[in-house]
């Protein structure tokens, strides 16, 4: 049932009296943003999601892998480069 125009503004006319004018402009975005998220929710449901293919993530597994064992790597080549006993300036060192 369509509203025709003397009807919409009668209904916007008593919405204004019960809401006031600050009100109204603030429940008009609520019900925009509202009907915007049901139609959103209603698109997603209806279209099919593309599933991301399983080949995908083992490749970003294997590259995770990669990068922790080359940083691995890194931290072991610092660490021997570094004296096990380290000597004060005021010290001498005994071998």
């Amino acid at each position: 049932m369509p509203f025709h125009g003397p009807e919409l503004i009668i209904i916007l006319v008593i919405a204004l009296l019960i809401f006031g004018p600050k009100k109204l402009p603030e429940m008009g975005s609520s019900i925009g943003k509202s009907i915007k998220e049901f139609k959103k929710g209603m698109s997603e449901l209806t279209t099919p999601k593309e599933e991301e293919p399983k080949e995908s993530s083992a490749a970003n597994l294997d590259a995770i892998e990669r990068e922790i064992a080359a940083k691995k790597a890194a931290a072991n080549a610092q660490e021997a480069r570094q004296p096990e006993v380290e000597v004060g300036a005021n010290e001498t060192k005994i071998d």
